[in-house]
């Protein structure tokens, strides 16, 4: 989701070391994020469900737990089997694939409902404008994106990108209708301490 200054090498070099899960990153909170959660009791999860960025698989579970058809796509094969392991202890059915968040064009599959948390803020330029174009791709016309990301109220400069609220509405224009962009926040470790976050709802045109 983010690493502690720079986007994780793994989006940009297939053939990286698989080391980000080696030690518990401060995102892996072991439960899914507050206010996924609370989409999730509004029943804003619906159809298939992509967790994208998933590591080890919360928020595909969380759909999962639903009865919700949900996968998790994630660069690191390591985050992937701790998330099929969780799968199996808490007895849910979810499928969990090695793929690039920037290539999304080639998983040649819909989705209703596509969950974000922490991967969009690690990206911008090019990248961002890819992580865009494929979410296009895979979120058909009603369908819906969430995103869960720093935002620059959070104060100091470790951490991925602090995200303006212009940044996410400048990213998604032609095709995108904005339903809501509001400020809530992340939970990281330890703690879990909270930080500043932004929360966007866009629907698919």
């Amino acid at each position: 989701m983010f690493p502690p200054e720079e986007p994780h090498p793994e989006y940009h070099d297939p053939n990286a070391p698989d080391t980000l899960y080696a030690t518990k990153p401060p995102w892996d909170i072991d439960r899914p994020q507050p206010a996924f959660a609370a989409l999730a009791e509004t029943g804003a999860l619906r159809g298939r469900v992509l967790d994208l960025g998933c590591g080890t698989g919360e928020h595909a579970l969380l759909a999962a737990s639903l009865g919700l058809d949900a996968t998790g796509i994630d660069q690191s094969a390591h985050a992937l089997e701790l998330a099929r392991a969780k799968a199996a202890d808490r007895g849910l059915k979810a499928r969990f694939v090695r793929h690039s968040a920037l290539d999304l064009a080639t998983l040649d599959e819909s989705f209703d409902t596509v969950l974000d948390c922490g991967l969009f803020h690690l990206f911008d330029g090019a990248d961002r404008t890819a992580l865009v174009d494929g979410l296009a791709t895979i979120i058909p016309p009603g369908g819906r994106y969430f995103l869960l990301g720093f935002s620059d109220s959070q104060p100091g400069t470790w951490g991925p990108h602090r995200l303006r609220r212009t940044d996410i509405e400048s990213a998604f224009t032609d095709g995108w209708r904005i339903d809501s962009l509001e400020p809530t926040t992340l939970d990281i470790l330890p703690s879990p301490t909270p930080v500043a976050a932004w929360l966007a709802a866009l629907t698919r045109r």
